[in-house]
Order: C-alpha cells, then sequence, then structure tokens
C-alpha cells in the first residue's frame, strides 16, 4: 500500500512538472506536492519566503497553494480582479466591498464616494482641523503604538461619524456604541492577521476547520449592527434641505458607511504601523532626527504647534515618510487579484483564475531597483515630488498603483506627517539603553514591528510652556 502510495505520488509530481512545461507556465519550484502544492514551501513572514523563491526562480513565479493557483511577481504588472477568499465572502459584503469588488459600475460609484465624499482633497482640507485636534491630543505620550492606532481611529471616526471613540473627552452618552466599536477593531484586526487554509484547500471547509467562517459571520453581524446604529443616528440629525436633497444625502450617507469597514480596516492600522516603524528608524538614526528637527525648528519656529497646512513646507520629513514606506511598507504584499482570463505575464502563459501577489517587499529591498537598499536613506527622497518618470513611479507604490490604487493615499501621508512631525517638534527623544531598537516585523493584517516601540521623550526645552497651556 505504502509502495503504491509513493509510486502515485510520484507520478503526479513528474507529470505536474512535465505539464507545466508544455502549458508555457511561469517557473515553479519542484516538486508540487498532491493536495498541498507549494505550502511546504511557505514559512513566515510570507512576503520574505516569497523574495527567497524569486531570486532563485525569477521575478514571475508560479505556485500552487493547496488547489489555488498563484503567480507571484517581483516587478509591476496591471491586476485584473480580486480572488474569492472566505473573508471577503462575509465580511466584504460577497465581494461588493470598495476593496474586493470586480470592476465596474458598483466599483466606480463606492470608488467616487469615497474619492469625493471622504478623500477629496477640498473635503480634507476643510476637515483638517479634525486631525490637528487629534495630533493635540497625544502631546502627552506613553504607549506609541497604543496612541497611534487611536490617533487613526479617531481622526478617522470623526471624519466620518463626528464622533470620537477613544480618549477622556468621549462621551458618555456614546457608551455602548464606543464599546462596540471598539470590539469590532480589535475582532477585525485579530481575525485580518489569521490564515484560513479553507481557502487552499477547500475540502476542509466542510470540517470547519479552527471555525473561522463562524467567527467571520458573528463578525460581520456585529459591524451590521454597529453601521445601522450610525444610520439611525445620522437620519435623527434631519435635514433642513429639500426633499430630493435630502435623499440623496442619505443615500450618499449610507454609501459611506458601506465603505466605512474597508477605512477602518485599510487607513487605521497602515498610518499607525507606518508612524512607528518611522520614530524607530530615528531613534536607531539620531542623526537624521536632528536634521528633521532642525527643518522643522528653522521652518516654523517656537511658538505654535505644527498645522497640516506646514507639510509642503518640510520636505525633509516628506522623505522620511517616504523612505519608510519604501523600507518597511504597511502591506508588503499588495491586495492580492485574480485573472479573469488566459492572459500573458513576462511571455509566459497564466490561466484564468489564476492568483496574483505583487511582493512589494521584494521589489523595494531589490538592490538592481533601489542601491542599498537596508540602510535607512531619506535623502534618495530628494526631488521625488517633482519625477513624473513611469518606471520610477513602479519602483515606489506603497499604495498600490492604477485605477485599484488605495483612495485614502492624502489622508494617510497627512495624517502620518502631522503626527510623525509633531512629536519631532515638540519633544526630545532617546533610545532606552544604549541597545538599538529592534526592527524585526510581524505580518498581522499589516507588517508591524514585532515588539512595540518604548523610547524616551521629555517635552523639548522651547516648548514647555507651549504644551502646558493645552
Amino acid at each position: 500500500m505504502f509502495f503504491q502510495i509513493l509510486l502515485f505520488v510520484a507520478f503526479y509530481v513528474i507529470a505536474k512538472h512535465l505539464l507545466s512545461k508544455t502549458q508555457n507556465l511561469p517557473p515553479s519550484p519542484f516538486p508540487t506536492l498532491p493536495i498541498v502544492g507549494h505550502l511546504y514551501l511557505l514559512k513566515k513572514p510570507l512576503h520574505r519566503t516569497l523574495t527567497r523563491l524569486s531570486n532563485r526562480y525569477g521575478p514571475i513565479i508560479y505556485l500552487s497553494f493547496g488547489s489555488r493557483p498563484v503567480l507571484v511577481v517581483s516587478s509591476p504588472h496591471h491586476l485584473c480582479q480580486p480572488p474569492s477568499l472566505l473573508a471577503g465572502k462575509h465580511l466584504g459584503y460577497n465581494f461588493t466591498s470598495l476593496a474586493l469588488a470586480s470592476y465596474g459600475d458598483h466599483w466606480r460609484n463606492l470608488r467616487r464616494i469615497s474619492s469625493l465624499e471622504l478623500l477629496s482633497s477640498h473635503r480634507l482640507q476643510t476637515l483638517s482641523h479634525i486631525r490637528t485636534d487629534e495630533n493635540q491630543n497625544q502631546t502627552e505620550v506613553h504607549d506609541l503604538k497604543s496612541a497611534f492606532v487611536e490617533l487613526t481611529l479617531n481622526a478617522m471616526m470623526r471624519l466620518i461619524a463626528g464622533t470620537r471613540y477613544y480618549g477622556d473627552s468621549t462621551a458618555e452618552a456614546d457608551k455602548d456604541q464606543v464599546c462596540m466599536f471598539r470590539d469590532i477593531v480589535s475582532e477585525t484586526f485579530r481575525l485580518g492577521s489569521l490564515t484560513y487554509v479553507g481557502d487552499f484547500l477547500p475540502m476542509l471547509r466542510w470540517f470547519g476547520i479552527t471555525g473561522m467562517e463562524k467567527r467571520l459571520i458573528l463578525l460581520q453581524e456585529k459591524r451590521e449592527r454597529f453601521m445601522q446604529s450610525l444610520i439611525e443616528d445620522h437620519k435623527r440629525m434631519g435635514c433642513d434641505a429639500d426633499a430630493e436633497n435630502d435623499k440623496k444625502k442619505k443615500k450618499t450617507m449610507i454609501g459611506v458607511l458601506g465603505i466605512l469597514p474597508v477605512l477602518l480596516s485599510g487607513g487605521t492600522d497602515t498610518s499607525a504601523g507606518t508612524m512607528e516603524w518611522a520614530m524607530s528608524l530615528l531613534l536607531n538614526n539620531p542623526e537624521l532626527l536632528k536634521k528633521a528637527q532642525a527643518e522643522i525648528d528653522n521652518r516654523l519656529g517656537h511658538d505654535r504647534l505644527l498645522d497640516e497646512s506646514d507639510l509642503a513646507k518640510l520636505p525633509y520629513l516628506r522623505c522620511i515618510i517616504n523612505e519608510t514606506l519604501c523600507m518597511y511598507p504597511a502591506a508588503p504584499l499588495l491586495v492580492p487579484h485574480e485573472s479573469s482570463e488566459d492572459c500573458q505575464v513576462g511571455g509566459f502563459h497564466v490561466p484564468r483564475g489564476t492568483t496574483l501577489l505583487v511582493n512589494l517587499w521584494g521589489m523595494q529591498y531589490d538592490p538592481s531597483i533601489w542601491e542599498d537598499p537596508t540602510n535607512f536613506k531619506p535623502e534618495r527622497f530628494e526631488g521625488f515630488e517633482g519625477m513624473k518618470d513611469h518606471e520610477f513611479k513602479f519602483r515606489f507604490m506603497p499604495f498600490g498603483s492604477g485605477r485599484r490604487s488605495c483612495p485614502g493615499e492624502g489622508l494617510a501621508m497627512r495624517v502620518v506627517g502631522s503626527a510623525v512631525g509633531s512629536l519631532i517638534k515638540c519633544f526630545e527623544w532617546q533610545r532606552i539603553g544604549d541597545e538599538m531598537v529592534d526592527m524585526d516585523e510581524v505580518v498581522r493584517l499589516t507588517m508591524s514591528k514585532a515588539r512595540p516601540l518604548h523610547a524616551i521623550c521629555r517635552p523639548g526645552p522651547a516648548m514647555v510652556n507651549l504644551l502646558s497651556q493645552l
């Protein structure tokens, strides 16, 4: 019996290898095992494993994640549509959310709402006081990661619902809603960090391995109750406009609330993580921290706090943020997409239904693309804003590219820039002890520091009186 199984496996592996050659598929690691495919090769963190495989087999490789064919690209290409994963079914409104919807009228409407109603330059400028206020609420810093998460969540929720959900000034009347919101955020981040093997081995769904689907369904029910409570609050506020305009505004508001889960998962942990990485890099490079402080002091003086409108005057701060995103992108693998039809990539045949993974981390650590990519050099981005070179744009795309790029890029750069700039301006920073800040990463919902940042900070001498008045 054992010999027969061994013979079957050998025959399957050889047949699979020969078939890939005849179909002109991209290079693939040998062997491809029955049932599991190449899952036996995958180790955490996934982006580093895929980079090692790409270094060995080339920038385009073809893998089998169980029964799911996967194309890993370490150079930018167009994306088709997202794959059908379990989380997308239950948390993405059956693949109709902004991040997961197929390209078409529905997706264009969601993109229009997010781009015009929430994230347009005019809208962001109009509501800049919200982000300035949240930055001032964080002038006393203890736990940096928690402070960053609360800042971004409060800024996002005030943008959408006009309510703070973290901090001392949270309204008592909203206590139940606040508790529900915090539970939703915590559970979303927790489940978002898990890999469900049933996505790659569908037969396991019948056995309910890990109970993942039940947990996703319960989370979505809680999210829907929360969204409905926000919608009801909005309806109770009333509207002074005529009936037709009122109907349009309510329809838009419902659309906005439908996008809320995507904005929260895609715009909070990512921004908070980038702030933590940036401060960690600066603490490990105190001479660059002093350079950033000098720029802010020379441009803004000491008699006021940093305002969002000041960011345009601080090009070196922008370079620091860009270099942080280059070295530690929030999403080391861009959002997966799925080929809707047979296509050609790099001269190779890619069958319909193949999942595409763009290894952004591998691209941004490729020494043929970036010189000395492992060292923190913000100066490499000086003059970046004026560059129009098509290829250069694809060398650096932490927010993706094309029509599927993140619509919240403008908001993220404002939030991160204001927060990091305010911390540099208001405080003097130093590491705890002589050891360098640990820079190991862990990939959960996003790529975060494996160990939270702890640092010593004290108000700058020129800022003590100003901070005491807040």
